[in-house]
């Protein structure tokens, strides 16, 4: 109860920061782009958290599995299971966001994205060359691969980290809490103080979030008073409600359509009454955003309601609220080409590779708390070093598309303790019974 009244309060302060951020932006433009040096700050703010959140959440991730050597069908399947259905639904946003193309508008020069070095919300007058991350842009599938590959291993860690080098972070981060797991006491050490590390990481986004309808209060205005107020900024408004659909659409794409028919397939399950069960935590995640808080009645919902081992689910859930997001790394993946699609960033394959890596793996990384997303965005953003200050673009409907991809992320939680319970249980059978022929013979 408490965690749902602080999340309703954070969400109503939200929506009179968004409020407050449209009246002024576009009734006093001048005033806006006073206010948009607190939108900046929020925006350092998240950025400066890029680098241990990664590292610091990847590495307790991957040490919450216990040994990796022995981790077993239930710890492989989980972890195979897991990735496999975010990917998935990576790929959907992705293909729905080209195809749909919701960024794309009329007036808007191709080829052109804020000069890095601009502050965030600069003018349209300051806008550069658009930057890359990719030198030479790979013409063959060879020279994409190659050029990836290369860019997974930095020459030296700290620069990497001084420049905000998000996919080699991630790389190391996983290896590097993999090995941890194999090395006994002395990396229990360790992994204590990454779990020390994230935990603090995590209070201040915690308390990031409570200055969030400040800065995003100052974003939307900012920007309304950039475009000359509410005439200018009318058509970015219309542009919003296609990228909504877009997103809204790509859920409803994997949470009604993929996870069903995985969980009739290799769940086993009745659809309709695996969901009923759900219902209590369907609606909570919906109601406050937050996977972690909804724990508690998925665990309810898929034990005593749908049958599935309390073993599984009390091993699968929790790992799944930590790095299961399938909502999350789809929403991600959407924004990420829709801010480029606005900013007339002509995306090659290189770019949506990289996309795609990133925000499936950056969701392992993703709290599960309101607004966590917009914490990893920045981490995809910056793997593609697409302009930062897009985010301002979608912060006004962000608060409503946060619910709708929290509950596909608990939906998708619950039908991967299914086909896990399962799959774990077919192979305990296949073992009881060769046991059993074993001591008859």
């Amino acid at each position: 109860m408490i965690q749902k009244t602080s999340t309703n309060k954070l969400l109503y302060a939200l929506l009179l920061g968004i409020g407050s951020g449209i009246l002024l932006g576009g009734l006093a433009p001048e005033v806006g782009v006073a206010l948009q040096f607190l939108g900046d700050l929020f925006l350092k703010a998240l950025l400066m958290l890029v680098v241990p959140l990664v590292m610091a959440s990847l590495i307790v991730g991957v040490t919450s599995l216990g040994d990796v050597r022995r981790l077993g069908g239930l710890g492989g399947r989980t972890v195979l299971y897991f990735m496999s259905t975010t990917a998935l639904a990576v790929l959907i946003g992705l293909t729905l966001v080209t195809i749909i193309q919701p960024g794309i508008q009329p007036g808007i020069q191709p080829g052109v994205v804020a000069h890095e070095g601009a502050p965030p919300g600069g003018s349209a007058g300051e806008l550069q060359p658009a930057p890359t991350d990719l030198g030479e842009q790979p013409q063959t599938l060879g020279q994409l691969l190659r050029q990836v590959l290369l860019s997974l291993v930095p020459q030296n860690l700290f620069a990497a980290m001084a420049n905000t080098e998000v996919l080699p972070l991630i790389v190391f981060s996983l290896a590097f809490g993999a090995v941890l797991t194999t090395i006994g006491d002395r990396g229990q050490i360790v992994i204590r103080f990454f779990q020390g590390v994230n935990e603090a990481v995590m209070a201040i986004v915690r308390l990031l979030m409570w200055t969030e309808p400040i800065g995003v209060g100052a974003l939307v205005a900012g920007r309304l008073g950039q475009a000359g107020g509410f005439s200018g900024f009318w058509p970015e408004l219309r542009g919003l409600s296609a990228y909504a659909a877009t997103v809204v659409v790509a859920l409803l794409i994997h949470g009604a359509v993929v996870l069903p028919l995985t969980l009739r397939f290799l769940g086993g399950k009745s659809v309709w009454t695996y969901a009923k069960n759900l219902g209590t935590a369907l609606t909570t995640a919906f109601s406050t955003s937050s996977s972690s808080a909804t724990l508690p009645m998925t665990m309810d919902g898929v034990t005593e309601g749908n049958g599935v081992s309390p073993r599984t689910a009390s091993f699968v859930l929790p790992l799944g609220a930590t790095i299961n997001m399938n909502g999350t790394a789809l929403y991600e993946a959407v924004a990420v080409i829709f801010i480029a699609q606005r900013y007339g960033i002509e995306l090659d394959a290189g770019h949506l590779f990289i996309v795609f890596m990133t925000a499936t793996l950056a969701a392992i990384g993703a709290a599960g708390i309101p607004e966590a997303g917009l914490v990893t965005m920045v981490i995809v953003l910056k793997a593609v070093n697409f302009p930062l200050e897009g985010i301002a673009l979608i912060l006004v409907i962000d608060w409503f598309l946060d619910r709708c991809r929290t509950t596909v992320n608990v939906w998708g939680d619950a039908v991967g303790a299914a086909v896990i319970d399962r799959l774990v249980g077919s192979d305990n059978a296949r073992g009881t019974d060769q046991g059993e022929r074993s001591a008859r013979a």
